[in-house]
């Protein structure tokens, strides 16, 4: 299994800081950008390499521009309920202050409208989130079941942390790859640092397909302002 997990965050303080708002842009060319990989929502009884877990830094897929980088997230959704994500650290905030933290995600996606699978559909199904919050999202094991440390709610339903920004249908009537826009620009989520300053940014998909998903990240561009 490839996972993105031990990669450095070198990159975490490299937000603009201007005038009380932070922006952490990353589009993957050449680096993870501090991005690191996760995976949960599953049984400790299952065989985890059923779930065909992986995470890498990948040339974008034809049609799109193959000259281009970008994360691509994979697995196998064998519990019904697998969430996979990846997380930054964001540091020099000032810890008495609450932040509004805005997403833009291009993301590439092959999943057309209206899809069906075992499930779910492969494309309304699959839910994107993405928030923010003072503590490391870390996968934990509670009851046998692997659960994500960060409040992301359930599926369709957003959590206090995560709210969801939409599904990874490309919009299509086909299967073409196509790198579609995410965003929560008009719900921004609130989060207030830990005492030192930081916060984990976290983007994930939620699955109720049981089928292999396969994503490209292309881009996400976040906006932390006071």
């Amino acid at each position: 299994m490839s996972t993105l997990l031990g990669m450095s965050l070198w990159a975490c303080d490299q937000g603009k800081d201007v005038n009380g708002v932070k922006v952490v842009d990353s589009d993957f060319e050449t680096t993870t950008d501090g991005w690191s990989a996760g995976f949960a929502e599953y049984s400790e009884e299952q065989d985890s390499t059923l779930f065909e877990f992986n995470s890498r830094l990948a040339a974008l897929p034809a049609p799109l521009d193959t000259t281009k980088k970008a994360i691509r997230m994979q697995s196998h959704n064998r519990s019904d309920d697998v969430f996979m994500y990846l997380k930054k650290k964001v540091s020099g905030l000032n810890p008495n202050h609450t932040y509004k933290v805005t997403y833009e995600i291009d993301l590439g996606t092959n999943y057309p409208k209206g899809s069906v699978g075992a499930g779910g559909s492969p494309a309304e199904a699959v839910y994107l989130k993405a928030g923010a919050s003072p503590n490391e999202p870390v996968r934990k094991l509670v009851n046998g079941f692997y659960e994500v440390t960060i409040n992301k709610g359930q599926q369709a339903n957003g959590g206090t942390e995560m709210p969801v920004l939409g599904n990874v249908s490309n919009g299509l009537d086909s299967t073409a790859y196509k790198v579609v826009k995410r965003s929560n620009t008009e719900a921004p989520v609130s989060v207030k640092p830990n005492a030192n300053g930081e916060i984990w940014l976290c983007v994930g998909t939620d699955s109720g397909f049981e089928g292999l998903t396969v994503l490209y990240y292309d881009r996400i561009k976040v906006t932390i302002r006071e």
